[in-house]
């Protein structure tokens, strides 16, 4: 228990950051989850729609902070290697 204001504070924002960030990382997963099976099992445009969300996902997630970008980019990258070489 933090015996100064300050310190009240910083565990007050630090688990409404942590929430927030756990939130925006299951979204990304989830993304990427259904990407994957609309791969496998969907249509070639059903895969493109679903490839664009998890693309969305990723850029909001380091618009927030949550994620590096480069982290992202590279998220991005393979993913979009991998419907390239589905779809080809």
């Amino acid at each position: 228990m933090p015996n100064i204001k300050s310190a009240a504070k910083r565990v007050k924002t630090t688990r409404k950051r942590t929430l927030r960030n756990t939130i925006v990382k299951s979204q990304i997963k989830t993304a990427i989850k259904r990407f994957e099976e609309a791969l496998a099992n969907a249509t070639p445009e059903e895969a493109q729609k679903t490839l664009r969300r998890a693309l969305v996902v990723l850029d909001k997630a380091v618009t927030k902070g949550v994620i590096h970008k480069n982290k992202a980019a590279r998220k991005k990258s393979r993913l979009t290697k991998r419907f390239n070489r589905q779809a080809v």
